[in-house]
């Protein structure tokens, strides 16, 4: 029997509760410091974490995307008028494309040997130089040979006759008023929330009349390439020389607490390649390719283009994010936490800074060792002798609340 006794009184005394003591500091200086904290940790949570950066809703980054181009305008150019067909590649309408401002055209060319332009020598030791060699426009031969009536070159094996791109040609400066027509689908799979850049108010007539603008017509899907290059701050005529990339994005940042309607693509222009804008060495975008044919006697030869143009890159971004117990939860729990940085705080000052220091200090630190109290042998001594009440241990009860009031 005092066994069970002693097992039941060990299991009261493991589910009890302990409380720190608490100490009223009655000071303006202290109490002024205290709530200043807290409000101002308090408004951080609720103007920034909760409101701002909407910390009780989940979200959902991952956002899925497929864009479909279409760009029409007719240009003039050497002689030739010039169709979607001519100056945009690739032709899938993809979200990556370019618009071809110039081209550098060498015609009929053939397998063969010719005189590299760009290698000029005087003797054949002269082309057996490796660098100059990775210069050409072919495999070189080695040998030296004549090119005009005034100087020699080094000969190639390979397409000739052999590319002169450091010639001035025109630009078609038509490209500037061409339109390109985005459309954009995009999914968040956490919300299973799809949506389109074609808004439901949108009809056939306006796709046909709308041009984007930011202010006044800030959805419409077709766009003018002049004003893509304004927005993204170029000049047309001179990234149409030279050639760039400019960057088209579209953001979908989206609040699935509110209507389906008010989640809009917002569009943004900039231009991607402003490194190479600035280098001397190889400024712009250019790229070359072929058209190639057959004569009547089974012969190859082909039309070779150095192109010139504006890359444009559609770039689609996005998150939405929608309420959600855990998050706001957790944010929830942070706040009240955070309170107590006031606290730790005013303790700091109380300890250190504030004229009452030390009282503060005999308050609330006591030093207890065990020789400061007699040992509880009430417990223990049930296995001597049963000189407690009913075979128990008694009960200690305090009637102090552990709180201390003083003033500084």
């Amino acid at each position: 029997m005092p066994t069970l006794s002693f097992n039941m009184n060990c299991v009261a005394d493991f589910f009890t509760y302990e409380t720190t003591k608490s100490v009223v500091v009655k000071s303006w200086t202290i109490g002024v410091i205290n709530r200043a904290v807290q409000l101002l940790i308090i408004s951080y949570f609720i103007g920034w974490v909760f409101l701002h950066e909407k910390a009780y809703q989940i979200r959902d980054t991952s956002i899925e995307s497929s864009v479909v181009t279409k760009v029409k305008g007719f240009g003039k150019y050497s002689n030739r008028v010039m169709d979607t067909a001519d100056y945009v590649t690739p032709p899938q309408g993809t979200s990556v494309f370019v618009i071809i401002t110039k081209l550098i055209v060498t015609e009929n060319q053939i397998q063969g040997f010719c005189p590299e332009n760009q290698l000029k020598c005087k003797s054949d030791s002269d082309c057996q130089n490796p660098v100059s060699a990775a210069k050409g426009g072919g495999i070189p031969t080695g040998r030296c040979v004549k090119y005009n009536d005034t100087s020699r070159s080094c000969e190639i094996q390979g397409w000739c006759p052999a590319e002169v791109d450091n010639v001035n040609v025109p630009v078609m400066l038509e490209a500037e008023n061409f339109t390109l027509f985005i459309k954009n689908s995009i999914r968040f799979p956490l919300f299973n929330f799809e949506k389109g850049n074609l808004l439901p108010n949108l009809t056939s007539e306006d796709i046909k009349t709308c041009r984007f603008n930011p202010t006044n017509q800030p959805f419409c899907p077709v766009l003018r390439l002049g004003d893509i290059v304004k927005f993204a701050g170029q000049d047309f005529a001179q990234l149409a020389d030279t050639g760039g990339i400019i960057g088209i994005k579209i953001g979908w940042v989206c609040d699935l607490d509110y209507s389906w309607d008010l989640c809009v693509p917002s569009y943004s222009f900039n231009r991607l390649d402003s490194v190479s804008e600035k280098n001397k060495v190889s400024p712009g975008y250019n790229f070359r390719y072929a058209k190639y044919y057959k004569q009547e006697n089974g012969t190859e030869f082909r039309t070779l283009m150095k192109a010139y143009g504006i890359r444009f890159d559609v770039l689609v971004y996005g998150n939405a994010g929608k309420f959600n117990i855990i998050p706001t939860l957790i944010n929830t729990v942070a706040a009240f936490t955070s309170v107590g940085v006031g606290t730790v705080l005013c303790d700091i000052i109380l300890l250190n800074f504030l004229k009452g220091a030390d009282q503060y200090k005999a308050k609330k630190f006591e030093e207890v060792s065990e020789t400061a109290f007699p040992p509880d042998t009430s417990c223990s001594s049930m296995y001597r002798s049963n000189q407690t009440l009913g075979g128990r241990c008694e009960e200690k009860q305090s009637t102090d609340s552990g709180a201390y009031s003083i003033g500084l």
